[in-house]
């Protein structure tokens, strides 16, 4: 069937979704406690929702549409706080962390879902490989055509979220000696990556949209794994390159910084975006999933090397004023915090580094999750 229109939403209105970590707290192994999680959560009253993930180890809590940074951390500290009476009622922990550092993923369950059965038929060991936990975030646009030059307009500050969530240094009992080595995961199916390059939305939809679907390989936008992907039926674009982050506060920043970002974007202050910036996209990419804030990546427009650290401090100081008008001058803040002593991932290998166990990270973990 042909891509529904772009369904227009107030632009930078915000929604984030969470994918979590069920651990057993005997053994700080993953375990398959989303059907008790789901049936108990439904008993209690709370803000947004919680939804299951493709495995039983997983969970999903998304927020209601936000306009300001400190309603969205306030709602975030409410579910949390449902999350955790829930986990304890269950004897089970919650926690963020973009993978779970020593879990076997063929010892996970798919959960009974028309979509994930389909998932898991089509994709084969992948989907419980895809055990795996980011943060994405919605935006609000006011047309597709502005969700298209938002999303292309963004590839060049792609590397920015991904250092600066990053979790997932660990993978399968192992430092991979990556800061994301999460999006490895998501880089295996064949519908991840980048968006193709087009700017109208009446062109995405009939040039590209349709023509994909008419191979059958795709059946809407949820068969997409892009970086970032626009959500006509929200009217909306999401950025998926997060990994879950260790506290809801992060992840609130995190939504607060790319809502600033957009605003200054859609002045259109800066060199229009345009295929070749694509030229430097996986490089980028994967010097940030790598080597984190210590990353170096090229600049799209004029090729010139730069210190990812740097250039996340210059960008926040660019968008202050953004970040002002929209309630977020405390996000930006505790952004400038992260690009001093380190993200989740620099604090995971370093508890790993003082104990010597990984089940000491999973214990930090969800310590850091309850207690923010």
């Amino acid at each position: 069937m042909p891509l529904e229109p772009f369904k227009t939403s107030e632009p930078l209105t915000l929604g984030v979704e969470l994918e979590l970590q069920l651990v057993s707290l005997s053994d700080f192994d993953l375990v398959e406690a989303s059907p008790d999680m789901l049936e108990l959560l439904n008993r209690s009253r709370f803000p947004g929702t919680v939804t299951p993930e493709i495995t039983q180890s997983m969970i999903e809590i998304s927020t209601d549409v936000q306009k300001r940074y400190p309603e969205l951390l306030e709602q975030l500290r409410h579910i949390r706080d449902a999350l955790v009476a829930a986990g304890d009622r269950l004897n089970v922990g919650v926690c963020g962390g973009g993978t779970h550092p020593f879990q076997e993923w063929s010892s996970r369950k798919i959960f009974s879902k028309p979509r994930f059965k389909e998932v898991s038929a089509l994709y084969g060991y992948l989907a419980k490989q895809f055990t795996i936990f980011g943060q994405h975030v919605h935006v609000g646009c006011a047309s597709g055509d502005d969700a298209l030059f938002l999303l292309h307009s963004l590839n060049r500050y792609v590397p920015h979220f991904i250092a600066l969530s990053s979790s997932s240094p660990f993978v399968q009992g192992r430092d991979t000696l990556f800061n994301s080595a999460r999006l490895n995961s998501v880089f295996a199916f064949p519908l991840s990556g980048r968006a193709p390059f087009m700017l109208s939305w009446e062109e995405f939809a009939t040039s590209y949209f349709s023509r994909m679907e008419h191979t059958g390989v795709v059946k809407s936008m949820k068969d997409f794994y892009w970086d970032i992907r626009p959500k006509p039926e929200f009217g909306t674009i999401e950025l998926r390159v997060c990994d879950t982050p260790l506290t809801v506060g992060r992840a609130a920043a995190l939504a607060a910084y790319l809502q600033a970002l957009c605003r200054h974007l859609l002045e259109r202050g800066e060199e229009a975006p345009a295929e070749d910036d694509y030229l430097v996209y996986n490089y980028n990419r994967f010097q940030a999933c790598r080597f984190g804030l210590d990353g170096v990546i090229v600049h799209p427009k004029n090729h010139e090397s730069l210190s990812l650290r740097e250039d996340i401090l210059n960008t926040l100081r660019r968008v202050e004023p953004h970040a002002e008008a929209l309630g977020g001058l405390p996000a930006l803040e505790h952004l400038y915090q992260v690009t001093h002593t380190g993200s989740d991932a620099f604090f995971l290998r370093q508890e790993y580094a003082g104990t010597g166990s990984a089940e000491g990270m999973v214990d930090m973990a969800i310590r850091q999750f309850r207690e923010g």
